[in-house]
């Protein structure tokens, strides 16, 4: 199977359908945020620390993966010069959408958040990518080219899974108000799931989805270079997963490019 075939389709499919990542923002939401009132997530529901972003005014911004017209609008509006890259053309219409309604400056490019070649070397202040390396086998290709496209010095803000959400069989915890432990990790699929359920996934077009541990997570990102900052936790909401009511199911990281070569 293609994955990233897949999961192009899979998103343009959920775009088109108006999942909640696939919402435009309105207007009053751009212009409060030229106005300097603003907030923007890496996860479901906690916002982003200002600090974290810092002062956006002129700043070369990657959204990675969040297309919608719902991240990179706002940082648009804020100041930032923002470049959109996501794998979805429907995704990225959104976020062409509200550019065009509110005349904000974003670039909006298609690729794999995997291979960030269409960028030179140490070119973007900040990327800003939400809980999307989810639908991704391998995250630390994803961390080397977010070193390799930041200026030293620049910020890295990433919003991640909590492993644990996979281990357990969600659709069934809802039906009986338990959570069942169900897979082993890492979670992959469509390794990881049964004939049926196989064939239900085929049939459902939606994406992908792969665990990544907190090793290849947190860790990948210290091994591509980059100095951890702060974290926090976030949770989903309760309709979404029984898992909600007993542990946090998200992390975002902050993270600063580091030019090792300095340190010597």
């Amino acid at each position: 199977m293609n994955i990233l075939e897949h999961n192009r389709n899979a998103w343009n499919q959920e775009s088109r359908e108006g999942s909640e990542w696939s919402r435009p923002v309105d207007s009053t939401v751009i212009q409060n945020a030229k106005e300097g009132r603003w907030d923007v997530i890496l996860t479901p529901n906690r916002p982003v620390p200002h600090h974290w972003l810092g002062e956006l005014r002129g700043k070369r911004v990657l959204c990675l993966a969040s297309g919608g017209g719902q991240q990179a609008p706002i940082l648009a509006a804020a100041g930032a010069r923002v470049v959109s890259f996501d794998l979805s053309d429907e995704q990225l219409a959104k976020d062409r959408l509200v550019a065009s309604r509110d005349d904000l400056d974003i670039q909006c490019v298609q690729g794999d958040m995997a291979d960030l070649s269409e960028f030179p070397d140490s070119v973007f202040d900040l990327v800003f990518h939400p809980v999307s390396n989810v639908f991704v086998p391998d995250v630390k290709p994803v961390w080397r080219e977010c070193y390799r496209v930041l200026k030293s010095g620049g910020h890295l803000l990433a919003g991640i899974m909590n492993p644990s959400y996979f281990l357990f069989d969600h659709e069934t915890g809802h039906d009986t108000e338990k959570l069942l432990v169900k897979f082993t990790l890492p979670y992959r699929e469509p390794e990881s799931l049964s004939d049926d359920a196989k064939a239900d996934l085929e049939k459902s077009g939606r994406a992908l989805e792969f665990s990544h541990s907190l090793e290849s997570q947190i860790g990948g990102q210290i091994s591509a270079g980059f100095i951890l900052q702060d974290l926090y936790e976030d949770y989903w909401n309760d309709e979404a997963t029984p898992l909600n009511k007993f542990s946090p199911t998200y992390i975002a990281t902050w993270a600063i490019q580091a030019d090792l070569s300095l340190c010597f």
